[in-house]
């Protein structure tokens, strides 16, 4: 669905938001109200930083009766607006929608939707029975890139689909920093899994190809095999600033790229989102110390996969897979699908994708193409995430038109999808899905 920005929301009163958890998802979320305040106004902010809080106060001018440090206090008061953007951590995603939902509320939630099936379904059986709309994040179904190889899906022009085949990449410095030194690194203090803190966009994605045709048998493999101590090379140190000899030529030195080239400040910099900005000098001395930023890559506490490939049966007989690989040179998700008439193949950051028919009747091959050109946005997730605000206001407000394409409803499926992915790496089986069990 193609939302247009100049007319959602127009012809009624703006949307009204509360902010839950004020960290960079839920503020680039929120800030389509600065862009469009005809559409939405955010009216409160629940933010236990009181920096943060502050800060969320003071750009949308709220007072104080609407700032709140407690959900619980939040939640016990008589309902303040039409909706909360939910940009709380993976591991709280759950625990504090429910009383949101209880409270009146619908909800824009960011992904994943939980870091369990249990508590996801949990999530989906009582929106359903209280009949909340709730949206998830998955904002790749909104960008350009996406909408439009989905609409030759959806028109039949390659057929039938036979097989999906999708693969992201996370590039050396981003695994580096929030999958091996950072906030995603381990499992069990972190809540998520590799795969679902980092591919539930791309197993939502084929889910979407797949609308209405369920997957019914998951397997799955992975191995943490590039991080870890013994890879480590020779003479390598602790701390890459302190005690590393060869730090100046190793691609993932922090000082390489969290000083000299400025990459991933919010993750790595304590403050940087209420704005305190440190000198070099003090970053130097930050990494030296007790930063987790600045300990080499192959000594840290990470015991997540960092490569991890999926394989989906589906009830027609069609078949997806989606390879997710840490430590590439270049970030980039690639998708390849395979009909009876024809294939569809091209990267989201390219911006561009062909599709392809059959053609032995061509002078010169056997097959004809063309190239599909689309505009990638300088916003996150090629373009899509204030396309998906723009949506889940008109779901608000309940317009007939809303595509409601990332309800909680159809999200859950490709997370059930990835929780038992999970399961099979880790079993070393193929897990079935019962879904007359499970969307009960």
């Amino acid at each position: 669905m193609n939302v247009n920005p100049d007319t959602a929301g127009a012809s009624r009163d703006p949307v009204t938001v509360v902010i839950v958890g004020a960290g960079s998802r839920a503020m680039n979320y929120a800030s389509y109200a600065l862009k469009h305040p005809e559409a939405m106004r955010v009216v409160g902010v629940v933010e236990p930083n009181p920096v943060r809080r502050a800060h969320t106060a003071s750009l949308y001018d709220l007072p104080a009766d609407r700032c709140f440090a407690d959900l619980a206090d939040f939640a016990a008061r008589p309902k303040l607006a039409d909706a909360v953007i939910n940009g709380t951590l993976d591991a709280l995603h759950v625990q504090t929608t429910l009383p949101l939902l209880h409270a009146g509320y619908d909800v824009l939630l960011e992904k994943p939707v939980g870091v369990s099936e249990d508590e996801v379904l949990e999530l989906y059986r009582v929106a359903e029975a209280l009949g909340r709309k709730v949206m998830i994040c998955h904002v790749l179904r909104y960008a350009p890139f996406y909408q439009e190889l989905n609409r030759i899906i959806r028109e039949g022009e390659i057929g039938d689909v036979i097989h999906v085949q999708t693969e992201e990449n996370v590039d050396y410095h981003h695994m580096a920093t929030a999958f091996v030194r950072g906030k995603f690194a381990s499992r069990e203090r972190d809540g998520s899994s590799f795969l679902m803190a980092k591919c539930c966009h791309d197993l939502d994605l084929i889910s979407w190809f797949k609308t209405g045709i369920k997957p019914v048998r998951v397997s799955s493999f992975g191995r943490l095999s590039q991080f870890r101590e013994d890879r480590a090379p020779e003479g390598a140190g602790t701390r890459c600033v302190a005690d590393c000899p060869i730090e100046s030529r190793c691609p993932y030195s922090a000082k390489t790229l969290y000083v000299d080239r400025q990459l991933w400040p919010v993750y790595v910099w304590p403050g940087y989102l209420d704005g305190v900005r440190l000198s070099d000098e003090e970053k130097l001395a930050s990494l030296v110390g007790d930063n987790r930023f600045g300990r080499c890559v192959w000594r840290c506490d990470n015991d997540i996969v960092d490569h991890q490939v999926v394989q989906f049966d589906f009830e027609d007989g069609s078949t997806a897979s989606h390879s997710l690989v840490g430590g590439a040179a270049k970030a980039c998700r690639t998708v390849h699908i395979t009909g009876t008439k024809g294939e569809i193949y091209g990267e989201l950051e390219e911006g561009s994708f062909v599709v392809r028919y059959p053609d032995p009747w061509q002078e010169e091959g056997v097959y004809t193409e063309r190239k599909v050109m689309l505009e990638v946005s300088g916003e996150m997730h090629g373009g899509g995430d204030h396309r998906l605000v723009e949506d889940f206001l008109l779901v608000v407000g309940g317009d007939p038109g809303a595509g409601y394409s990332t309800s909680l409803a159809h999200s859950v499926v490709g997370h059930v999808a990835g929780f038992r992915a999970d399961v099979s790496m880790e079993t070393g089986r193929t897990v079935e899905i019962d879904w007359d069990d499970i969307l009960v």
